[in-house]
C-alpha cells in the first residue's frame, strides 16, 4: 500500500471540507479524519493526532480548529479560508433556508406540531444524556441537594443561569474539596 502523502490543491482543501461539512451532523472529526488520512491521504496518522492535539486546545469547535490549521499547513492563510468555507458554506445555507422557511410558514399548522414534535425528541434527548451521565457521577447527600436548589433557582424562581452558576460553583468545588479532605457533610 502506497503510504505517501499527497498535497492538496486549494480546490481540493475547499471539496474535502465541502464532503465533510455536507454529510456530517453533530461531532463530524471521524468523517474529517476519514477524508484527511484514509480516503485523501493529505495527514497520516501522526500528523492527525497532533492537528487535534492543538486544534482541542484552542478555543472554538475542533472541526472549524482543524479546517484552519490544515488549511494553513498546505496554502497559508487562502488555504485556510478555502477550508473553512468548504466547512461551513453548505451547512449555513442549509440553516439559513431552514430559518426563512420557518419565518414564512412558522404559522401553520403543521409547522407547528412538527416544532412541538421536535422540541420532545430533544427534551427526550437531553433526558436520556441527563441519565447516562447520572450513572457515572459519585453521590453525595450535598451534591443532590446543590444540584435541587440549583434546578429550583432556574426553573421555579426564575433566576438568571448565570448568576446561579456564579453562586453554586464556588459552593460545589468548596464542598468536592471538603469531600477529598475526608470532611464533607
Amino acid at each position: 500500500m502506497n503510504t505517501e502523502l499527497i498535497k492538496p490543491r486549494r480546490r481540493d482543501l475547499f471539496a474535502g471540507f465541502f464532503s465533510v461539512g455536507i454529510t456530517g451532523f453533530g461531532g463530524v472529526l471521524p468523517q474529517a479524519h476519514s477524508m484527511l488520512v484514509q480516503r485523501r491521504r493529505w495527514l497520516s496518522e501522526a500528523d492527525f493526532a497532533e492537528q487535534l492535539g492543538l486544534c482541542q486546545v484552542l478555543p472554538g469547535p475542533n472541526i472549524v480548529n482543524m479546517a484552519v490549521s490544515v488549511g494553513a499547513r498546505f496554502h497559508g492563510v487562502a488555504g485556510s479560508m478555502l477550508a473553512v468555507a468548504g466547512l461551513l458554506l453548505a451547512p449555513m445555507a442549509i440553516v439559513l433556508l431552514l430559518g426563512t422557511l420557518y419565518g414564512r410558514y412558522r404559522q401553520l399548522p403543521l409547522v407547528e406540531q412538527v416544532m412541538h414534535g421536535l422540541a420532545a425528541a430533544a427534551a427526550g434527548l437531553l433526558l436520556a444524556m441527563l441519565l447516562r451521565l447520572l450513572s457515572r457521577l459519585e453521590r453525595h447527600a450535598w451534591s443532590v441537594a446543590v444540584m435541587a436548589c440549583t434546578f429550583a433557582a432556574i426553573a421555579v424562581w426564575r433566576l438568571p443561569l448565570p448568576w446561579v452558576l456564579l453562586a453554586a460553583l464556588p459552593l460545589t468545588l468548596w464542598l468536592a474539596w471538603l469531600t477529598r479532605r475526608g470532611s464533607a457533610p
